[in-house]
């Protein structure tokens, strides 16, 4: 009669290097938002850039952050704010209205950018969530498009 060894303790890190595979909702959230991080539209890539590592008046945002069944685009905890990068699809969709009571119901805050103000008008929409963040107050939702800068600069073509 021979006796087995007893099985490695993974509370004490024994047992090798082998993860636990992503197995239900939790772990399908959790690799799409790594999927996302990995492969992020040209919008999210380019606010991220400009958000990351404090970047933003020394606010800390991460990106694509699963919140409970959800995923986020960007979210900075400390101001209980998320901002999203939405295509066309997003306009009067059921699902992100859902999705946003939801989230709204935990005590965040949301705001919403179309692609092509991120691109074009960056300034804008950098002052626009630092006017949020600094605001403190719940459920501001800048519409977008945002409004005409101030001063538009002839020559970049914002001037008449």
């Amino acid at each position: 009669m021979t006796t087995q060894p007893p099985s490695p303790s993974p509370s004490t890190g024994e047992g090798g290097a082998r993860r636990r595979k992503a197995v239900g909702g939790r772990g399908r959230a959790l690799a799409r938002a790594r999927e996302m991080r990995r492969n992020p539209t040209e919008a999210e890539a380019a606010l991220w850039r400009l958000l990351r590592a404090k970047r933003l008046a020394g606010w800390k945002f991460r990106q694509q952050q699963r919140l409970d069944q959800y995923i986020v685009d960007f979210v900075c905890f400390e101001a209980r704010l998320i901002v999203e990068a939405d295509g066309s699809q997003h306009i009067d969709n059921d699902y992100d209205a859902e999705r946003d009571a939801y989230l709204r119901a935990q005590g965040f805050r949301i705001v919403r950018y179309y692609n092509n103000d991120i691109l074009a008008r960056r300034e804008a929409v950098l002052t626009s969530i630092l006017d949020v963040l600094n605001s403190g107050e719940a459920g501001i939702e800048p519409a977008s498009p945002l409004a005409p800068l101030p001063n538009p600069s002839p020559a970049r073509g914002e001037g008449l």
